[in-house]
């Protein structure tokens, strides 16, 4: 018997957060995020973040060494324009755009900050031809 999936459209991150209206003002601000009561969206749901009041500030917890949510954008040249964006609007890099090659092609990411330390990384790969 053949088990059919249930297509997800699309997922976001939950985050913990120590100041639930800054927090939601960097993601408008410097992010580009639609954000309202507990939403912060962009590009429907591209990049998806659900921000939490923390109760205790020990439990707002970054991943250490390593990103907290990774996004995906189509070309390097857009990679390139959403970078001086987040640039232009304020936001915290933690690592400017860096091309790897593999022998399949190129990779090229960075990575922002918010406000609690939260790393959100963005790629795009190009494919050899």
């Amino acid at each position: 018997m053949e088990v059919i999936k249930t297509r997800i459209e699309n997922s976001l991150t939950v985050l913990l957060v120590s100041n639930f209206e800054k927090s939601k003002k960097y993601y408008e601000d410097a992010l580009g995020c639609e954000v309202n009561e507990h939403w912060a969206i962009r590009d429907n749901f591209g990049l998806g973040f659900k921000l939490i009041q923390a109760i205790d500030i020990e439990d707002v917890r970054p991943n250490k060494g390593t990103w907290n949510t990774y996004a995906y954008v189509k070309t390097h040249d857009e990679l390139d324009a959403l970078y001086v964006e987040f640039k232009t609007n304020g936001a915290i890099i933690v690592s400017d755009p860096k091309v790897t090659e593999y022998d399949w092609g190129a990779w090229k990411d960075f990575s922002v900050q918010d406000l609690d330390g939260y790393v959100i990384g963005f790629g795009s790969g190009n494919r050899n031809s």
